[in-house]
C-alpha cells in the first residue's frame, strides 16, 4: 500500500518530517472514521506547553472535531485521557476523547466551541458576567463532589514547594536579576513553610489547578445554563491533582488575564461557599458556619498561585521565548502585595516585594482590587 502524501497545513510548521507523515498517515485514517474533512486542517490554539491545538471540520450538519499534536517525548497524555473521564462522569461538560495515537502522541477530541469565556468578560460589567460565573461554580461543585482519594496525583507538600521556588528562581533570580543573600533566602523559606503548612490543613478534592475563564469555553450554539448541552466547557485539565478545595475557587477569581473589583470576588466566592458547605465540602475548622475563615483559607492559597505563577510567566518568557506571559505577572505582584499587606505573618514578604518593585516609598498605597 503507499504511503500518503502529506495532508497540505497551511500555517502549520512542521520540524520533522517523519511526524508530519506520520500524522498524515493517522489522519487519513481518522477521516473516514469520523468523517472528517483533512482539507479544512488549520491552527487552533496553542499553550504554555509543548501541545497544539488544531481544528478540522466533518461532513456537512456535524461539528468540527479538534486535534491536539503532542509531541510524547515532551508530553504524556495519559492524564488528560484519565480527568477527561473523570469530568465526563462527575457531569462535567469536557472534550470526549475520539481517538487516540498514543505512541505518536495525536488525538481527536470533541470541538466544546471556538470562544473561551475570557473574550466575553468585561470587569467594569461585574453583573453581565454573573451567570458566567454562577455556572463555573456548578461544574466546580461537580467535579468536586466526584473526588475520591488515590485516583489522581497528591498536591502534596514536595509539589507545592517546588511550585513556590519557581517565584525566587525564576522572577526574582533570573526576571529581576536578584542576587539572594541567605537573609533572603532564609526569609522565603519561612514563608513558604507557612504557606504549605496552612494549605494542607485544608480537606482535599479533585484540583483542575488551571479553572480560569481562559479555560472555560462558550458552546457554539450560545450559551444557556439550564440546558447541559450549552453550559460552559471545561479545558486545560491534564495537570489535575488532588489537593486543598481552596485551590480552584481562588483561581477561577484571581485570573491570570483580568482583575474584579473586590465585591465582585466576594459575591461569587460566598455562592461557591454557601453551596460547598452544603454538598459537605467545607466540614473544617469551622469553615462552613464562618465564610471569613473559609477566605482567609482561600486567600493562603491564592498567594500560593500568585508566587508560582510570577515564577512560571517568567520562566515562559526568558527559557521558552514567549513575552506575552510576563506581561501579565504585575497583575500577580500586586495580588501578592494584598495578600501580605492583610496578615501579619506576611509582613516580611511585603516589605521584599516593595522592594524589588521600587515601592518602599508606597507605604498607603491601596489596591481596590483583588
Amino acid at each position: 500500500m503507499s504511503t500518503p502524501e502529506p495532508v497540505p497545513t497551511p500555517g502549520i510548521e512542521w520540524a520533522d518530517p517523519a511526524r508530519q507523515q506520520a500524522f498524515s498517515t493517522w489522519l487519513q485514517a481518522e477521516a473516514a472514521r469520523h468523517a472528517l474533512r483533512p482539507d479544512t486542517l488549520r491552527p487552533a490554539s496553542a499553550d504554555a506547553s509543548f501541545r497544539r491545538y488544531f481544528r478540522v471540520d466533518r461532513a456537512a450538519g456535524q461539528a468540527p472535531c479538534i486535534v491536539m499534536d503532542a509531541p510524547p517525548d515532551k508530553e504524556n497524555c495519559q492524564p488528560f485521557v484519565q480527568v477527561a473521564r473523570l469530568m465526563h462522569e462527575a457531569g462535567v461538560r469536557a472534550p470526549q476523547v475520539l481517538a487516540w495515537d498514543e505512541a505518536h502522541g495525536f488525538m481527536l477530541l470533541s470541538d466544546l466551541g471556538e470562544q473561551t469565556l475570557l473574550t466575553v468578560l468585561d470587569p467594569a460589567q461585574p453583573a453581565a458576567a454573573l451567570p458566567y460565573f454562577k455556572d463555573a461554580v456548578s461544574a466546580l461543585l461537580a467535579w468536586q463532589r466526584a473526588s475520591r482519594p488515590g485516583v489522581l496525583p497528591a498536591y502534596d507538600a514536595a509539589l507545592l514547594q517546588r511550585e513556590l521556588q519557581l517565584f525566587p528562581d525564576w522572577y526574582l533570580a533570573q526576571h529581576k536579576g536578584l542576587a539572594l543573600d541567605d537573609a533572603t533566602r532564609a526569609l522565603l523559606d519561612k514563608t513558604f513553610a507557612l504557606i504549605v503548612e496552612r494549605n494542607l490543613a485544608a480537606p482535599s478534592v479533585f484540583v483542575h489547578r488551571d479553572f480560569m475563564p481562559r479555560n472555560l469555553m462558550l458552546p457554539r450554539e450560545g450559551f444557556d445554563a439550564a440546558d447541559p448541552a450549552r453550559r460552559l466547557g471545561v479545558l486545560d485539565f491534564q495537570d489535575a491533582v488532588y489537593g486543598p478545595v481552596t485551590y480552584d475557587i481562588a483561581c477561577l477569581m484571581r485570573d491570570a488575564f483580568l482583575t474584579w473589583e473586590e465585591d465582585m470576588v466576594l459575591d461569587v466566592t460566598i455562592r461557591y461557599w454557601e453551596q460547598a458547605r452544603k454538598a459537605g465540602l467545607l466540614d473544617f475548622d469551622g469553615w462552613s458556619e464562618d465564610f471569613g475563615a473559609f477566605y482567609r483559607a482561600v486567600d493562603w492559597m491564592a498567594l500560593q498561585r500568585h508566587l508560582k505563577v510570577a515564577g512560571i510567566f517568567a520562566r515562559l518568557t526568558l527559557r521558552d521565548g514567549k513575552p506575552k506571559y510576563l506581561a501579565d505577572a504585575p497583575r500577580f505582584i500586586l495580588y501578592i502585595r494584598n495578600a501580605a499587606a492583610r496578615y501579619r505573618e506576611l509582613t516580611p514578604l511585603l516589605r521584599l516585594i516593595d522592594k524589588v518593585e521600587g515601592w518602599e516609598a508606597a507605604s498607603g498605597f491601596a489596591y481596590g482590587r483583588v
